[in-house]
């Protein structure tokens, strides 16, 4: 297999967002997006400190140089202002079943923009990418059974339930979607 490693996230656009890979000058809107009680609701249901949203940001880099895929920074056109994240990780999490086989995929918005279709539009758009570029025959995504929104997103871009099962303490519904969707 060709190494597909890359020194950044590519720019990749919408009609209403830039993705973009993050940079230092990030941490201020990363830190207040997941010190959000609302954005973390359903992932930790704990805001983050300064030191774990900075490890994210971090770890949110050095999957692109690791592994050729990551996170980008969700940014919105018109403002100018990072608004989310949206990407794939590999994680390693001791989950049963194991998702080692996929890339895994996430998103956050900021609380202010949810309703607006902005997370539907950013997923496909990184699920085109993954299409085009990964190797993976499918992606994964782990989802609170509680997050109606998320769970809405991920069936619109033709993820299935595969698995219920708990991660850290906490019930999860384990989704995937073949390459392309079908």
């Amino acid at each position: 297999m060709p190494d597909r490693r890359q020194a950044a996230a590519p720019m990749l656009e919408t009609e209403r967002l830039v993705l973009r890979g993050h940079r230092a000058e990030d941490f201020p809107a990363s830190f207040a997006l997941w010190s959000d009680p609302e954005v973390v609701r359903f992932i930790t249901g704990r805001p983050s400190t300064r030191e774990e949203a900075w490890s994210r940001l971090l770890r949110h880099v050095g999957h692109w140089h690791l592994l050729g895929f990551g996170y980008w920074a969700v940014e919105d056109r018109q403002s100018g202002l990072m608004i989310g994240e949206v990407g794939f990780g590999s994680f390693k999490r001791t989950i049963a079943p194991s998702l080692e086989d996929y890339a895994e995929i996430g998103w956050v918005l900021d609380p202010a923009q949810h309703g607006r279709g902005l997370a539907s539009e950013a997923v496909a758009r990184v699920l085109a990418w993954a299409d085009a570029t990964l190797p993976m025959p499918a992606t994964a995504c782990i989802v609170s059974p509680e997050n109606a929104p998320s769970l809405r997103v991920a069936a619109k871009q033709g993820y299935a339930e595969f698995a219920r099962t708990a991660y850290a303490g906490s019930p999860v519904v384990l989704l995937r979607r073949p390459r392309g969707g079908g």
